[in-house]
């Protein structure tokens, strides 16, 4: 039985995560379109070109001991050669150990992403990756009445 694009799409995106967590610059690297691509790390200006977001990453996965992502809400829209999947992070991670040969401490964290991919002869590869800390506490709101 042949996967549909939704299914495809929905691998790459997996692939993207699976690449950092495993600290696979190069598979990373081979996930994202040659050119014209972009991206916004949480707090951080827009990176445009394939070279300036590469770099982000090797600075990012450079600074990270370890980090694990458990995605959820994850969707997936697929409109002739162009796909959009949006999904929450949900982020395990630990920087620099203060003493050699320790994990640094590990902090948990909520980004909402909406990553575009494009289709291309080599498959869907990633134009744009956007993520964006979820600040509101959810279940504050709830208690206060708001939806």
């Amino acid at each position: 039985m042949s996967r549909t694009d939704a299914e495809r799409v929905e691998s790459a995106n997996t692939a993207f995560y699976e690449a950092m967590e495993r600290g696979d610059f190069e598979g990373l690297s081979a996930l994202w379109m040659d050119d014209g691509v972009f991206c916004v790390h949480p707090g951080w200006p827009v990176l445009s070109g394939r070279g300036e977001v590469l770099r982000s990453y090797a600075l990012i996965m450079a600074n990270t001991e370890y980090i694990q992502f458990f995605l959820t809400d994850v969707t997936v829209d697929v409109a002739g050669d162009t796909a959009l999947v949006t999904c929450t992070e949900n982020i395990l991670s630990g920087g620099p150990a203060e003493e050699a040969g320790e994990l640094g401490p590990l902090l948990g964290q909520l980004v909402v992403a909406t990553n575009v991919f494009r289709r291309t002869p080599d498959g869907w590869k990633l134009w744009s990756h956007h993520g964006s800390p979820v600040l509101a506490d959810s279940d504050g709101e709830e208690e206060d009445g708001a939806s």
